[in-house]
């Protein structure tokens, strides 16, 4: 079975970001919280819950996919997608057509940071605060 992100234990996040420092060290091998495919933020002001702005793995309408002219976003097994980074052209319009704004791009690379939903945030989260849940392998 595949797995995709789920974020519904954020009432118990502090703001360490963790989190995105974990997925920009692994995922771009990088350790700056702007190259992170998860995003952490206050709802609102100092005394805001915190919330993580990531990808849904959208199953059946992946508008950041059919907004790819080049085809660089494939559909990922379980939802979401995968970017293949030699089909990418660096348009950003995969940044504006995603519903939630959960794609992020990087300015230096031209290219668009996606979540891949590897686990690698959920396994380091220290208030587990994520969680990796079990879907179905449709595509």
């Amino acid at each position: 079975m595949t797995k995709i992100l789920k974020t519904e234990g954020m009432n118990k996040c502090i703001g360490c970001f963790t989190c995105m420092l974990t997925c920009a060290g692994v995922n771009q091998q990088n350790h700056s919280i702007s190259k992170s495919a998860i995003k952490v933020r206050t709802r609102g002001g100092m005394k805001g819950n915190f919330v993580a702005i990531v990808c849904m793995a959208c199953k059946d309408e992946r508008a950041c996919a059919e907004a790819c002219p080049s085809g660089a976003l494939e559909k990922r097994t379980g939802g979401g997608v995968l970017l293949n980074l030699n089909k990418c052209i660096g348009c950003k319009k995969c940044v504006s057509a995603c519903i939630v704004g959960a794609v992020n791009f990087d300015e230096l690379t031209h290219k668009p940071i996606i979540c891949k939903h590897c686990g690698v945030c959920a396994r380091f989260c220290p208030h587990e605060c994520l969680e990796m849940e079990e879907v179905e392998n449709d595509i």
